[in-house]
């Protein structure tokens, strides 16, 4: 408690979305839907916290593109960073709330739960082994508003939503509206175009429509890497480890010079990835009559990604073909990332009984293609792209819900049944083969000239291919009572079978007294829970990655937990975590237009599942890997944490000031670990120093906002800085322990309506160009990485232009 009131002297609070307001000055109120059903409350009124963010009017005056980057600027507890040469990985942003893991937030999509991608992440990003939503694939342009509940909430809705729920609400509006984006950053790279448009109309009568988005989208490549020293032409991977390293760097240079090259033409690639992505969206109601109506949502995104794996160089005569690559190469990984979703439903009601059937669709497809490569093992005779396979994931959920409003009561029931499928498909044969030297497929005792597979991303083979599902039925209720809006009290049941892990009940309940106007109390208390996701029981591959003695780069390889190599090992089963939930806090209203929330929150996961570290053992030698890691509920867990939010309305100057300012503080600690009885592998393979610090520290414990926005005539104008605290990164097993000291980052943005229809914004993420500590050299991969992907990124200052339009 000490450390929690120190962060609120210390924090100060939140950032939350601006308020309008009324002719009297009388503030408006949002109306939450997340986290009740049919109870319409005031973000001031819910027992738990809600933040409501305005999209169209915050987005249009802020430097971010995307739900995922707003929401990370805007929302202290929501965390989102992206990553550099890892995979997938920096193709799909991880998000994370409160500290916990991507797969701990449920996403929601205008109250129907969206489904997850079907990446995992594995590259020792934040997320580490874990599955989460990709906010990107759903068009801003297309987004009303965005509800963030931060509190755990399994028992209203299921699985995942541990830390909290965010649910993403599309515009319904009618008329039509346009915006123009152009940006670069202040190193001039990371070109950014977007152009999206909504048009929206009515259906019928009753207050039928129907929108439509489309939004086109292009994020150039970042280079973040410095000059490093690495021994091209020699045996040694950097010059710290040659036996003469200026005699080494010396005769180099000579080379380099002999063949017209510079040591710049060996540099890597390391920073964003390119992004190219185009989102076609729709919301539609239609009333049959004053009690029936139709809906139906949705929409599909197509994402290309191109990012950059590891240089090899001259000096690794078995990873490369000289006769095609002299010089070496570093490969670069393409994406093509499919996903759709749509929803269909129907709302009766009758003498005050809402009924609602709906089902709903989502699925997400992953293609991998490799270029600018080679299989080391067909010598000349190598293809330089391969195509390596995809991996993909499909839901549907049917739901049927039913309220009823009773004077100052609230019931509501129903049930849910959902279908899951994840499936990997291999990719070309030589982008997973490695051939003897007489082009056949090498088995035991074959003669090889190199690795085989495609450098830098080993395709999926037939035997990580597979298709697996199951199936979860639920039934769910929940009593809410209010009281003249001083007393309020939510009871949440639920009931849940999953055809693979059983059963599972949990509960929640929720309290709010106002016991003095605009003075209230809030708590909650609740059990959660999550099952494994398919893609943790069944995603496995080899992957390259730098040897534990740090020399050079060697096949490693992720494992079901059910295959031999696990059984080998004498892995236990996987198993549903679990946890418990409580929180308190306080809202204020002692102004008209200023409001207060401070919220402590306490959760604890038992048996979370993770990826272990790099486990090497004899035994998974028998699998052409150098170590192996494996899915496993290998821990306890416990993060407690607070909140303060705060925002004010000013009439200054002929204008409207609007301060937001806000604070989240939040410290996760491993309680226990679960180590397998009878496995004799040592601690720190197990889960070692790196993966703890990816759970512990590698997120900011501290993160706040300050902002400001005035309004004055045709003028707008935007100041907000966000605080991203100290960050601490592990580089086990050949890295130093290095903390990464709290930086300031901050945003400006001038608008003018330059018609009744037409607004231009100028201005600039990240202004005065912040970026995270230097890597020291141990951490830095041999000097490749200048910078870590923590805190706000290494993207430096960016600078934009967006035309927003309205009709």
């Amino acid at each position: 408690m000490k450390k929690l009131s120190t962060a609120v002297l210390l924090l100060g609070t939140i950032l939350v979305a601006a308020q309008e307001q009324e002719e009297k000055g009388k503030q408006i109120e949002d109306i939450v839907i997340v986290g009740n059903r049919s109870v319409k409350r005031t973000k001031l009124e819910t027992p738990v916290p809600v933040d409501v963010i305005n999209i169209d009017k915050i987005q249009r005056s802020s430097p971010q593109m995307t739900a995922q980057d707003l929401l990370n600027y805007v929302v202290p507890s929501f965390n989102s960073v992206r990553q550099s040469a890892s995979d997938g990985t920096e193709h799909i942003d991880p998000v994370s709330l409160r500290g916990m893991g991507p797969d701990q937030v449920l996403v929601l999509l205008n109250g129907k739960r969206r489904h997850t991608t079907s990446l995992v992440n594995y590259q020792n990003t934040v997320g580490n082994g874990s599955v989460g939503t990709d906010l990107s694939t759903i068009p801003i342009i297309a987004i009303e508003k965005i509800e963030v509940l931060r509190d755990g909430a399994a028992a209203q809705y299921g699985s995942d939503a541990i830390a909290g729920v965010i649910n993403i609400i599309l515009k319904k509006n009618p008329g039509a509206s346009a915006s123009l984006t152009y940006g670069l950053s202040g190193r001039n790279d990371g070109e950014t175009y977007q152009a999206g448009v909504n048009y929206g109309a009515s259906l019928g009568k009753n207050d039928g429509f129907i929108n439509l988005s489309l939004q086109l989208s292009h994020r150039g490549k970042t280079t973040r890497t410095q000059n490093h020293d690495l021994d091209i032409f020699g045996k040694n991977f950097a010059y710290e480890f040659a036996d003469n390293p200026d005699e080494a760097r010396e005769q180099d240079d000579l080379m380099l010079k002999k063949e017209g090259l510079t040591r710049d033409d060996f540099n890597f690639q390391i920073g964003d990835a390119q992004i190219r992505q185009g989102q076609l969206f729709f919301n539609s109601e239609y009333p049959l009559n004053d009690n029936l109506k139709f809906y139906s949502f949705g929409g599909f995104s197509i994402k290309e990604g191109k990012g950059y794996g590891f240089r090899r160089l001259p000096s690794e005569d078995f990873n490369i073909v000289k006769e095609i690559y002299p010089y070496g190469f570093q490969a670069v990984l393409g994406s093509q990332i499919y996903d759709v979703s749509y929803a269909v439903g129907a709302k009766y009601n009758v003498n005050n009984w809402l009924i609602d059937l709906s089902n709903t669709f989502g699925s997400n497809t992953f293609k991998y293609n490799v270029s600018n490569t080679n299989n080391a093992s067909l010598g000349i005779k190598s293809p330089t792209s391969f195509y390596a396979g995809s991996h993909s994931f499909l839901q549907n959920t049917v739901n049927l819900d039913v309220a009823k409003n009773i004077k100052n009561f609230n019931i509501a029931f129903g049930g849910e049944f959902r279908f899951e499928q994840y499936q990997i498909k291999a990719g070309d044969e030589a982008s997973y083969t490695q051939y003897d030297i007489n082009g056949n497929v090498a088995v035991d005792g074959s003669q090889v000239i190199g690795a085989g597979g495609s450098q830098s991303f080993i395709g999926f083979s037939p035997a990580n291919a597979l298709k697996k599902d199951r199936h979860s039925t639920a039934v769910y209720a929940d009593v809410s009572y209010d009281l003249d809006k001083k007393l309020s009290i939510d009871l949440a049941g639920r009931f849940e079978n999953y055809s693979d892990f059983g059963n599972t009940l949990n509960g929640k309940l929720a309290l709010r007294y106002e016991f003095v106007k605009n003075y209230a109390v809030r708590a909650a208390v609740g059990t959660g829970f999550r099952a494994p996701s398919l893609q943790q029981q069944y995603f496995n591959n080899s992957y390259a990655d730098i040897s534990t003695s740090g020399l050079k780069i060697v096949t490693k390889g992720i494992f079901r937990n059910d295959s031999q190599a696990a059984r080998d090992l004498n892995f236990d089963k996987l198993k549903q975590e679990t946890s418990v939930n409580a929180s308190a806090g306080f809202t204020f209203k002692p102004l008209n237009n200023l409001f207060i929330t401070i919220d402590g929150y306490w959760i604890r996961v038992k048996d979370r599942i993770v990826i272990t570290s790099n486990i090497t053992d004899e035994r998974l030698a028998n699998y052409g890997v150098e170590s192996g890691r494996f899915f496993a509920n290998a821990i306890d867990t416990e993060t407690k944490g607070i909140e303060l939010v705060a925002t004010y309305d000013w009439k200054l100057g002929g204008g409207n000031l609007n301060i937001n300012l806000a604070g989240n503080y939040t410290e996760t600690k491993i309680t226990d670990f679960h180590f397998p009885e009878k496995i004799d592998t040592p601690r720190d393979e197990y889960f070692g120093p790196d993966q703890i610090n990816i759970i512990e520290t590698l997120s900011p414990k501290t993160k706040a906002s300050l902002g400001l926005n005035y309004g004055i005539g045709k003028f707008n104008f935007l100041v907000r800085n966000t605080y991203f605290g100290k960050v601490i990164r592990d580089g086990f097993p050949f890295g130093v322990v290095q903390e990464f000291s709290p930086k300031v980052v901050t945003d400006v943005s001038v608008g003018y309506n330059l018609t009744k229809n037409i607004n231009l914004t100028v201005g600039a993420n990240n202004i005065f160009d912040v970026f995270p500590d230097l890597q020291t050299y141990k951490n830095s991969y041999y000097g490749v990485f200048k910078y870590a992907p923590v805190q706000m990124g290494t993207l430096g200052s960016y600078f934009f232009g967006r035309l927003n339009f309205n009709f």
